[in-house]
């Protein structure tokens, strides 16, 4: 997975992640930045999600979308 891609275009990026996981706010995805760590720290926190959860989640995603 290249998540370079994610993080170069993040302004375009946040509206598709808010739309998958819309319990994270503005500021969270202004934190996050594009860093992958931190959207699976922020998910676990707001869904509750186990780590193995959260990254498979991210990988889904991150599959279905076109670039």
């Amino acid at each position: 997975m290249d998540w370079n891609r994610v993080e170069g275009n993040w302004k375009q990026v946040k509206g598709k992640i808010k739309e998958q996981w819309g319990k994270l706010t503005d500021d969270d995805l202004d934190v996050i930045a594009g860093k992958r760590d931190q959207l699976e720290g922020k998910i676990q926190e707001r869904y509750g999600y186990a780590k193995d959860q959260t990254n498979k989640d991210i990988d889904d995603w991150y599959g279905r979308q076109t670039w």
